[in-house]
């Protein structure tokens, strides 16, 4: 039978910086996302709620996301942490790339009757 070292720990520090880092940039996708809601929901013609539900999706995702890269690293190496993250900020970057295409190709399905 053959025993394991039980592996180091990541410093709370470590985790703190890493996940701090990261969350600026979710942050920020988050902030372009309610930036992009509020102004169009305060065009001329408003959102139906297709518009409304699209929209939000891509104010929650970025939060999601980050908590699901958070939640699956942090009791991991601090290397994998930030691998983690990084991937979701891929994901999240995609997801919303597809919402401004989507809202450029198809805008006008998006907005209400005023």
């Amino acid at each position: 039978m053959t025993t394991t070292a039980p592996q180091p720990r990541t410093p709370l520090w470590l985790t703190a910086t890493i996940s701090g880092f990261f969350g600026l940039f979710y942050a920020y996708a988050v902030w372009n996302a309610v930036a992009f809601l509020i102004a169009q929901a305060q065009g001329t013609f408003g959102l139906n709620g297709g518009g409304w539900a699209l929209l939000l999706s891509a104010v929650l995702f970025p939060i999601l996301v980050f908590a699901a890269a958070f939640a699956g690293g942090v009791r991991r190496s601090a290397t994998l942490l930030g691998g983690l993250l990084l991937i979701g900020l891929g994901v999240v970057a995609v997801f919303w790339l597809n919402v401004l295409a989507y809202a450029a190709v198809r805008g006008a399905s998006l907005l209400g009757a005023g």
